[in-house]
């Protein structure tokens, strides 16, 4: 595993036990060492984090092959955050956090003592990297702040799969997303519940993979909540219309073909609230 930390000026070592690098922008490369702390991984993660700022109760996901970003010092209501606080990853996947410049001395230190990004640093523009390339919970804090729930997760994870290449591609990256196709080739008429608990919000299908048989009807109840939504196809002109705000079933279609078709909510695409259908 690796870390690595930038900034615009030379980094100040902090004391510690374990030695890691610190690059700065003139080249240089100084040696750094985690922080002795009293940092203890929590005993119930879900519970550590409902503490954390920012954070609406599930991780957002990043598929293989994903360069995600964290911001370091983001404004929310009841006080700072990293954003997003929790994610989850592939193995072998390159995480960065990147100072705002918000909210003062920030620095990146896990529980368990796995990385450490120095001694707290203020300075917009000053970034930190970890390669994850074990599977596990990772909760991190910064310092500074870690008693006014400026705490996040990364968890490290190998993809969900439906063994369908197609579906997975697409529906990788969205957070309700398990791996599960939800079979629904013994009724005449199937539901797809639109902006339910997910993607960091209510953006989500539910379920987001179905399995139909031909000349099944499959209907989208839009929940009410989430802001508008819409269902739109890929490379097809099959769509909902308008994005509407209300509650209550809003378009249905019947599936005559047998084939996989993916679809989006328009607004809410690069959330990835998406879905899949497999007609057989």
């Amino acid at each position: 595993m690796a870390g690595c930390s930038t900034t615009n000026r030379e980094s100040n070592a902090a004391s510690t036990s374990t030695t890691s690098s610190t690059s700065t922008n003139d080249s240089e490369t100084t040696a750094t060492t985690t922080t002795e702390s009293t940092l203890t991984p929590p005993e119930s993660i879900d519970d550590w984090l409902a503490n954390a700022n920012g954070y609406r109760g599930d991780a957002l996901r990043y598929g293989p092959g994903s360069q995600p970003s964290i911001e370091v010092g983001h404004p929310v209501e009841d006080g700072l955050s990293f954003d997003p606080p929790v994610i989850e990853v592939a193995p072998m996947t390159n995480v960065t956090w990147d100072w705002t410049g918000h909210g003062g001395l920030h620095n990146i230190v896990a529980l368990d003592g796995t990385f450490d990004s120095g001694r707290p640093n203020a300075q917009s523009g000053t970034s930190y990297h970890y390669i994850f390339e074990e599977p596990g919970t990772y909760p991190f804090v910064s310092e500074p702040h870690r008693d006014e729930g400026m705490r996040g997760a990364v968890f490290v994870k190998e993809p969900p799969s439906t063994g369908n290449q197609t579906v997975d591609r697409w529906v990788v990256d969205s957070s309700n997303f398990d791996g599960t196709v939800v079979d629904r080739t013994d009724v005449d008429t199937a539901t797809v519940s639109v902006g339910t608990q997910g993607n960091s919000g209510h953006f989500a299908f539910d379920p987001p993979v179905l399995k139909i048989t031909t000349g099944t009807t499959v209907e989208w109840n839009w929940t009410g909540v989430g802001g508008g939504h819409n269902v739109v196809f890929l490379n097809s002109d099959i769509h909902s219309g308008q994005v509407t705000p209300e509650s209550g079933v809003h378009f249905r279609h019947t599936f005559e073909q047998s084939g996989t078709y993916r679809y989006a909510c328009q607004p809410h695409r690069s959330l990835d609230q998406k879905g899949a259908i497999i007609v057989e």
